[in-house]
């Protein structure tokens, strides 16, 4: 098998893991991997306007934005308000519950990010992220996760 073959199928193994140890771990939180991340987005740069929450989404491209949202609403875990000026705009904002969620939502991240931290030791991660974003540079997964890390810069400096 060639090593770029290799590369692909160990990617791929490595995202189905991570993605079923992390629904197993979200199921006592009753939420699923894609409203996880929309519930971590709107709490890290929250209020936002759907296109904005879908700008940052990388979860599966099968996940419709409104469609989490909706489930979130339902859920009583995010609020829709309309803009003042043109009621076109909605903003999405957590609920209290949707916070404390969220709150949830994050040591659980934590573990899992700490199970990759030890699988990692000793390895260049550095060098793999780089080129992992090299190879994501243009997808829009890829993109999601860039506007993600950009929001992110502007919110800390």
């Amino acid at each position: 098998m060639r090593t770029a073959e290799q590369l692909r199928y160990f990617i791929l193994a490595a995202q189905r893991e991570g993605n079923r140890q992390l629904t197993v771990m979200l199921s006592e939180v009753g939420v699923t991997p894609a409203q996880s991340e929309a519930l971590r987005i709107l709490a890290d740069h929250g209020p936002l306007a759907l296109k904005d929450l879908g700008e940052m989404l990388v979860c599966d491209t099968g996940a419709s934005p409104s469609r989490i949202v909706d489930r979130l609403v339902a859920a009583a875990l995010v609020e829709k308000t309309t803009g003042e000026q043109d009621r076109r705009q909605v903003k999405l904002t957590l609920t209290t519950q949707g916070r404390e969620k969220a709150a949830r939502v994050a040591e659980i991240e934590n573990q899992l990010y700490d199970l990759l931290d030890r699988a990692g030791e000793g390895a260049d991660m550095g060098a793999f992220i780089s080129f992992l974003r090299g190879f994501t540079r243009q997808s829009p997964a890829g993109l999601a996760l860039a506007n993600r890390l950009d929001a992110e810069k502007k919110h800390t400096e």
